[in-house]
């Protein structure tokens, strides 16, 4: 018996926010199809990765808050091209943390009135941060906003709007962003385990009367956190590339807090009718245009990199090719588990330990997960919500569904009156992998750097646009006070890379930005 140290409106907020992302989730599982692979055993790793969040995620949240809060880390967050948006944030660090909570539940290992502060915790740093993500549209999600995602402050909007190259179906440079795009996208893929947890997009942003601005994130591509990686991208000159482009005559009326899109036509490669290329990561004032002085310039660098990525791709197979199932199923939920991990390469307390082991608590489970088991399990968890912890009173409706459902149990609100429950599923837990372990350095923007350089580096560095008093200049105040010199500032540091708006300043409008483009 525990004495109360949560209150009723913790539970109150926090249930709440179970119940949306009940909604959710169950709307962004039965509009996709099943999570399977011929080479990969996604669905068991995917419920190795639940457990290994449940059990993990609370103390190294913690262990990163000590050094930076999670409000901060969204503004940080906001300003680069990282793993660490709407797809890692949006949905999946509170719904991989409760599917194995919910999962324990249905086999009896943890009561709804276990590890209550931990719950109460993640889903207030999740809270937080979204908070801080979204500040400009004023959401926590996607899904509040309609399914539509628009992260970026004006001044952002602005230099890609000055800058991004008009291209033409069948010109050099939008033959070689898309070839580029392609063989990316397969890279991607395999390098995450058959996921698509490496690519993110955001948007849209209204470009022109008929064009749409989307932003197209591509994550962890170089020598990086993932030991298989090294050696393989060895001369992948950048770990994160960001492709903003804008399309004609398409409208994407959704951008889910997967950061998957659709759109009305559909999406089509032809209409792409402007393109650029930037990188960026922790230890950059955001986002740097590479090969941005000329149309022929970028194409070049696409088909350049393309040659590049062909390469690491064939290297990553023959590596791949010689993993054990153990291997395949540890690889894919470390891919899943620790999304948020860029979360401690901000702060300067990343190691790799805490995001590429398997908690031994996790490792007891590895048993069940054949192929039979992981399939069934997880489409009963997540897809027909079927698990016994899952049912509720026959009079309820489901959203979507309308079936007496509910895919996240609730924290019980009678342990005010109990007392009865555990606080904590307990510290950090020893852990160990199967796979190889890293054993390159980092890439960065400021080199190739070791753990402890790299740390010591993110400490040390806050961006301009993160330090006071530019930090809480937000929209509203920029409306009002675009004249003032601090103001103004603001804008320039943004502009610094920009090749059409370098020190223009504030107190532009888009049809200004079209001008200056245009001339």
């Amino acid at each position: 018996m525990l004495s109360n140290s949560v209150t009723y409106a913790q539970l109150l907020e926090t249930n709440n926010m179970l119940q949306a992302l009940t909604d959710e989730t169950y709307w962004l599982c039965v509009t996709r199809t099943t999570q399977e692979s011929k080479l990969f055993p996604v669905p068991s790793y995917m419920l190795l990765s639940y457990l290994n969040a449940f059990y993990r995620y609370p103390t190294l949240l913690r262990k990163i808050e000590a050094r930076m809060p999670a409000e901060q880390l969204g503004d940080r967050a906001r300003q680069m091209g990282t793993k660490i948006d709407t797809l890692t944030m949006g949905w999946t660090l509170p719904g991989f943390y409760n599917l194995g909570r919910e999962w324990l539940i249905n086999m009896g290992l943890l009561r709804p009135e276990d590890a209550v502060e931990d719950v109460i915790y993640v889903m207030d740093f999740w809270k937080r941060f979204q908070l801080s993500y979204h500040r400009n549209d004023g959401h926590i999600t996607n899904r509040d906003f309609g399914h539509r995602s628009q992260i970026l402050p004006e001044h952002q909007l602005q230099v890609f709007h000055a800058d991004l190259f008009p291209v033409k179906d069948g010109d050099r440079l939008h033959t070689a962003a898309n070839k580029f795009m392609a063989t990316l996208s397969q890279f991607q893929f395999l390098s995450h385990c058959e996921c698509r947890i490496g690519i993110c997009n955001q948007g849209p942003y209204k470009f022109a009367d008929n064009e749409e601005l989307i932003v197209r994130d591509f994550m962890d591509l170089a020598e990086c956190d993932y030991p298989w990686l090294d050696d393989v991208s060895a001369d992948v000159p950048y770990n994160n590339l960001t492709i903003p482009m804008v399309v004609k005559d398409t409208h994407f009326y959704l951008m889910d807090d997967w950061g998957s899109f659709e759109s009305e036509p559909e999406f089509r490669a032809e209409n792409i009718c402007h393109i650029g290329l930037y990188t960026s990561d922790h230890l950059t004032e955001g986002r740097l245009p590479v090969a941005m002085g000329s149309a022929d310039e970028l194409a070049a660098e696409f088909d350049r990199l393309r040659e590049i990525f062909t390469e690491a791709t064939a290297k990553l197979w023959k590596r791949i090719a010689a993993w054990s199932r153990a291997e395949m199923i540890e690889a894919g939920a470390l891919v899943y588990y620790n999304i948020p991990k860029d979360l401690a390469h901000i702060a300067g307390v990343y190691e790799q330990s805490d995001w590429f082991d398997i908690d031994e608590r996790a490792k007891r489970f590895i048993p069940l997960l054949n192929d039979e088991f992981g399939r069934d399990c997880l489409t009963e968890l997540v897809g027909l919500v079927s698990l016994p912890t899952q049912q509720v009173n026959d009079y309820t409706m489901m959203q979507h569904s309308n079936l007496p459902k509910r895919m996240y149990t609730p924290i019980p609100y009678a342990i005010l009156e109990t007392g009865d429950y555990t606080r904590t599923s307990g510290p950090l837990y020893p852990g160990s992998h199967v796979l190889a372990s890293k054993t390159k350095k980092w890439r960065t923007s400021q080199g190739d750097l070791t753990q402890e350089e790299y740390n010591k580096a993110a400490r040390a560095f806050t961006p301009k646009l993160c330090q006071a008093p530019f930090i809480h200049f937000d929209e509203t105040w920029v409306k009002y006070h675009a004249g003032e010199p601090e103001v103004d500032e603001m804008y320039r540091i943004a502009q610094a890379q920009s090749r059409n708006l370098k020190d223009k300043g504030a107190g532009l409008h888009r049809a200004d930005v079209e001008k200056l483009r245009k001339a």
